[in-house]
This record gives structure tokens, C-alpha cells and sequence, in this order.
């Protein structure tokens, strides 16, 4: 991507004319990226399994934006899913310019109350899922020379909770995938990074309202002592989806109100 040190600061911020894909875009952390990128111009592509709340949640983002929007139900589990919503998105849209993978699953257990069946499904949704989203995204962006990936990891990509263990492990892996891909595409302009948030107090967060000391034991650990709110993840997503971290690839940016530096 060629930048001009002439070009204002801001302007490095937009992105007009870009397309942009979330995964796990109907709620949490993705539904909030996904209104930060098109409120920075970007048309945004909404993907979860259930087709009404794609819409629903597309329709919200046009009126609020005048920005294009559109959603697929995708299971990114799924190869085929995942393959004929890349096709169907270069069909209308001709590009794709960002990519966010942020469908993920947590199942809480100590691991000998874990079944196999369990951790299969959340590394399936949380690595594998991610995994072959990036792989529908490389012909694209290589050919193009140009994109921006953003895997969304976690606190736990880097440090142990316990009864965790498939969510952390899913995590980890995360953090290596993103750091080969960015080796990979450097050369064709693409880039892979990664955010790493705290505790949002998401829908898969939710439940854990109902257990205070649970809670507290979680959000005592940041520096803040609180819950990250979802708008306090988007100004991450758009310096890594934009011009503006152009020299910028294979890298962990953490959002995790300082768990992290303790």
C-alpha cells in the first residue's frame, strides 16, 4: 500500500471502497468491529450460522452508516460454507480488503469433566474455523497485493486460566497462525495480525455475572479492575484494518486493560 507522507493522519484511518468480512459478526466483539469499520467507510459482510441475525444486525449497521451491508449465514467450521461465502462476496463486492475472524466458542470445565467431543468443538471453531478463512482470504489477497487479516486471540493466547484448557489452547494456536501467515503473505502485501482482548463482558461472558467471586477473581486481574466495554475494541480493529498500520504484520495487539503487563 503506497502512503504519501503527505497524507493527513486521519486519512490513513479510512476505509472507503474496502470490503470487509467478520466472522462472529451478529454479537459480541464482532458485531462492535463490525460497526467500527463501517462507520470508517468500509462495506461490511456479517457471518454467523443463523441468517436473521446477519440481517438483522446489517440492517442496524445501514441505518446507522449508509454504508453497505450485507450478511451470510456461515458456519466456519464448515470448508464448503467457508468456500462459497468467499465466492459469493467476490461476486458482488469484485474485492476483498479485510478480513475478520472473530467466531469463537468457550466451553468452562476442569479437564477431566471435559469430552473429547467438547475441546474437538472449540479448537474447530476458534483455530480451524480461522484457519480455513485465511485460506479462502490468500488467493484473493495475494492476487490483489493487498489485505489485512485480523485474528482475534485472546488474553488467554498467552496466559493460563484453569478450566480453560480448550479455550486457551485454541487461543494459543491462534497467535502461531497468525505469525506464519504474515511470513507467508509479506512478499504478495497482505498482512496478518492479531487482537488479543481482556474481559468483555460479551455474551459468552454473560453467565459469569451470575457468579460474582468467579467474576471478580477474572476482572481483578487487569489494571483497570473492570470489564472492557465492546465500543473499547474497535479503534484497535480499524489502526490494524487500515493504511494506518501498513508496516504492521504478524504481531499481537492486546487489549486487555492491562492484565497482560502484571
Amino acid at each position: 500500500m503506497n502512503i504519501s507522507k503527505e497524507d493527513s493522519v486521519m486519512s490513513m484511518f479510512r476505509l472507503d471502497d474496502r470490503v470487509a468480512l467478520i466472522t462472529g459478526g451478529s454479537k459480541g466483539l464482532g458485531k462492535s468491529i463490525t460497526l467500527g469499520l463501517a462507520q470508517a467507510g468500509a462495506k461490511t459482510v456479517i457471518c454467523s450460522r443463523h441468517q436473521d441475525e446477519c440481517d438483522s444486525v446489517s440492517i442496524s449497521i445501514e441505518k446507522q452508516t449508509g454504508i453497505e451491508s450485507i450478511g451470510i449465514s456461515m458456519d466456519v467450521t464448515d470448508p464448503e460454507q467457508v468456500e462459497d461465502t468467499f465466492d459469493k462476496v467476490m461476486e458482488k463486492f469484485g474485492s476483498l480488503d479485510v478480513l475478520v475472524n472473530s467466531a469463537g466458542i468457550n466451553i468452562r470445565n476442569p479437564i477431566e469433566e471435559l469430552s473429547l467431543d467438547e475441546f474437538r468443538q472449540v479448537i474447530n471453531t476458534n483455530l480451524t474455523g480461522s484457519w480455513l478463512c485465511c485460506k479462502a482470504s490468500a488467493s484473493v489477497m495475494k492476487k490483489q497485493k493487498r489485505g489485512s487479516v485480523i485474528n482475534i486471540g485472546s488474553t488467554l493466547s498467552v496466559v493460563g486460566v484453569k478450566n480453560r484448557t480448550p479455550y486457551c489452547s485454541s487461543k494459543a494456536g491462534i497467535l502461531g497462525l497468525t505469525r506464519a501467515l504474515a511470513l507467508e503473505w509479506a512478499a504478495f502485501g497482505a498482512r496478518c495480525n492479531a487482537i488479543c482482548p481482556g474481559p468483555f463482558l460479551t455474551e459468552m461472558n454473560q453467565p459469569l455475572l451470575n457468579q460474582p467471586k468467579k467474576a471478580e477473581a477474572i476482572i481483578s486481574k487487569t489494571a483497570f479492575n473492570r470489564w472492557g466495554q465492546l465500543h473499547e475494541i474497535r479503534g484497535a480493529a480499524l489502526f490494524l484494518a487500515s493504511d494506518a498500520s501498513s508496516y504492521v504484520t504478524g504481531t499481537a495487539l492486546f487489549v486487555d486493560g492491562g492484565w497482560t503487563v502484571g
